[in-house]
């Protein structure tokens, strides 16, 4: 092989390497819902179903939002919001949206706050049941000045009922942008946020289509559809990816190992187990007959998560399977990647070493939680 060949393959080789990664979002092709994959009321806010996706429900109805088998050539899963119960008259103040939030550390090659400030590509596969104009919004929330939060409102159009459509969405920085006040800091808070308008009271349609505001209010355009109005309505999502440059690139399909890791890095279901044999591993504490305690070491959060403990079941190995009268979680100021689990059974009588937390009925589990 020549020399010139060999040269001719590093290049096309660097080029492939320098394209992976490069969507900012996580859980674009809708593969992980670790809380659920079943229909989740959307809260205010909440993150129901598909991991990264957080809801908004704020009208006087009610939406779900769950994973859903129903996509596009090339995707087997999707997002899906139903509505159930309807808004049709939405009060100034009222809205519904779904969001993904960008952690700030990685959005720091976007160069905002500098003239080199660079254009991004939003584009995503969407099918509804109402037809009509939507809107979506990057939000540049971090604080870095007076005019740090900067809100940019873009149109787009369902055309056909219940039709898989693929949009493509430009955004671009202007001064504001590149200003000082544009930069995002370096740090695990919220750099960049996108958003899935789905209806939005006259309050937050004042923005204009394409344009940057620093008005906080400014979500969508009066244009946007009342996705609310009616119980038939619904909404799928999938194929979501936003990336550096001015042309949407082919959809960057990540194993679903990758993508699990990277939503574990704001939320984790560890130790699931629907029986009473138990999974998650305590020991008795020396000085205490009837005291179990044991250290879990779970993936990095992004910062200090909230623990969530739904055991109500402690199997003593060949001894026996007793109730809790009392379980706990602690954790460190600044702990990131453990906690320690403390639980007392009711039965004091029965000694063991060694014992597992279980569930008598459901499922049982330690929810970790660092969601931005």
């Amino acid at each position: 092989m020549s020399l010139a060949r060999d040269i001719a393959d590093l290049g096309s080789s660097a080029t492939r390497l320098d394209t992976v990664g490069s969507s900012l979002i996580i859980n674009g092709a809708m593969t992980v819902a670790q809380r659920s994959v079943s229909a989740v009321a959307a809260g205010n806010p909440n993150y129901p179903s598909v991991d990264r996706y957080k809801a908004w429900e704020g009208t006087d109805g009610a939406y779900t939002v769950e994973q859903s088998t129903d996509a596009p050539t090339g995707f087997t899963k999707s997002l899906k919001a139903q509505v159930t119960t309807a808004d049709t008259s939405l009060a100034a103040g009222q809205y519904a949206q779904i969001l993904q939030n960008i952690e700030a550390q990685d959005c720091q090659h976007l160069d905002y706050g500098l003239s080199t400030a660079k254009t991004l590509t939003l584009s995503f596969w969407v099918k509804s049941s109402k037809t009509g104009t939507y809107c979506i919004t990057a939000y540049k929330e971090d604080s870095t000045g007076s005019a740090s939060t900067l809100l940019f409102p873009k149109e787009y159009t369902i055309s056909s009922a219940n039709t898989w459509e693929h949009k493509t969405i430009t955004i671009e920085p202007d001064s504001q942008i590149k200003a000082a006040t544009g930069a995002i800091d370096d740090d695990s808070g919220v750099g960049i946020a996108i958003y899935w308008n789905l209806a939005q009271g006259s309050t937050y349609t004042g923005g204009t289509d394409g344009t940057w505001s620093a008005n906080t209010n400014h979500f969508a355009t009066t244009n946007q559809v009342n996705w609310m109005d009616n119980t038939s309505n619904n909404f799928y999502l999938t194929g979501v990816q936003l990336e550096v440059g001015t042309e949407a690139t082919d959809f960057e399909h990540r194993s679903f190992g990758d993508e699990l890791l990277r939503c574990k890095r704001y939320f984790e279901v560890y130790a699931p187990v629907t029986n009473d044999d138990g999974s998650l591993n305590v020991w008795r504490t020396r000085t205490s007959v009837n005291n179990y305690n044991g250290v879990v070491h779970f993936f990095e959060k992004r910062a200090q998560p909230t623990c969530t403990l739904d055991y109500d079941r402690l199997h003593k190995p060949g001894v026996a399977k007793d109730t809790l009268s009392n379980i706990s979680i602690t954790i460190g100021s600044g702990q990131t990647q453990s906690c320690t689990v403390n639980c007392t059974p009711d039965n004091d009588s029965t000694i063991s070493t060694s014992a597992f937390l279980g569930k008598n009925s459901g499922t049982g589990s330690l929810k970790i939680d660092a969601e931005l």
